[in-house]
């Protein structure tokens, strides 16, 4: 695997790295892939229900969701939609429920806290810093769609910036958090985006504790380099004191799994699901979330790691808990 990598397990031979069980976060669908790129993406809200149900007996705590148009599969922001699973999910498991701020590519700030702020839920998801969000490379490996929609999608995210100001952040943060007590999953796709968190703890906005989710390998964002994650690691622990935050780390495509296990590794937590890959291996797609949540628990457990339960996520991250949603 690497110098690298043989770095990272040298640290997590020391105990001290890994006291705790390990979260783990699965994003059943997304607002990114399209349905042409796997038939096993969700699309339905029965569909999402379902597998976030599988996901959550896999053993995921954590279940970050966005909605679809059930005809044509394109990212929608619809309440009445999310209304169709969030209660499903809600009555089938004990997960914590993430409903997701980042909606689709293109919507308003408005559109995208349409679902949180009628859900109220225990967790939502912030994306903590505008950025280039280039999804348009996928363009080089599918040529085929299903939908009239999907290619203009991802065209126009080479001319597009995925807009999160300190106002729009701030805005979220009043409306969701203070309002709801809805809190976050604190996305960061680049090292700034630590800094934006600490202006927000540092005006009172953000409180411990706090949940910093490590986003890699998206055009745009930082790269899926071990070092990196080592890197946004150490300066998360400078900049907010490691008993103050709980963090967690996603990488797109690929790196998924091996990222997932460096974090769990160093004493973090992961999320995986197919809206950050749609694979299993390599060429090979996950015929469901609950097959990547499986391969990453069995990953931890031969770690000699445990996985949280949803009532351990709740206490780490001091969550309202599920009779406190509006669902």
């Amino acid at each position: 695997m690497g110098a690298r990598w043989g770095a990272v397990c040298a640290s997590a031979a020391d105990e001290t790295l890994m006291p705790k069980s390990v979260i783990i976060t699965c994003a059943p669908t997304g607002g990114i892939h399209t349905p042409s790129m796997s038939p096993h993406l969700p699309i339905t809200p029965a569909e999402i229900a379902t597998a976030s149900i599988e996901a959550a007996e896999a053993g995921a705590s954590i279940i970050h969701l966005h909605a679809r148009d059930p005809e044509t599969g394109k990212p929608d922001p619809r309440p009445e939609i999310f209304n169709q699973f969030l209660p499903v999910i809600k009555q089938s498991t004990d997960a914590v429920i993430n409903v997701s701020t980042g909606g689709g590519l293109g919507m308003s700030m408005d559109e995208r806290l349409l679902a949180a702020t009628t859900a109220s839920p225990e967790m939502a998801s912030l994306n903590m810093g505008s950025m280039n969000f280039g999804i348009f490379p996928l363009l080089q490996k599918y040529s085929e769609f299903e939908h009239d929609w999907e290619r203009p999608f991802l065209e126009m995210t080479e001319d597009f910036i995925f807009p999160n100001t300190f106002k729009t952040i701030r805005y979220a943060l009043e409306t969701l958090g203070e309002t709801h007590g809805t809190r976050f999953e604190f996305e960061c796709y680049d090292l700034s985006h630590l800094y934006n968190v600490k202006w927000f703890v540092d005006q009172g906005l953000i409180k411990a504790p706090f949940f910093i989710q490590m986003v890699f390998g998206i055009l745009g964002g930082v790269g899926a380099d071990p070092d990196h994650l080592t890197h946004m690691h150490n300066t998360a622990d400078k900049l907010f004191g490691s008993e103050n935050y709980e963090w967690s780390v996603l990488a797109a495509g690929r790196h998924q799994m091996p990222f997932a296990t460096q974090s769990a590794m160093l004493g973090g937590n992961l999320r995986v699901g197919l809206e950050d890959s749609l694979f299993i291996g390599k060429g090979e797609l996950a015929t469901s979330n609950a097959q990547q949540v499986a391969r990453i628990r069995e990953i931890i457990e031969n770690l000699g790691l445990t996985v949280a339960t949803p009532s351990e996520a709740r206490a780490r991250l001091a969550l309202k808990g599920g009779d406190a949603v509006g669902f």
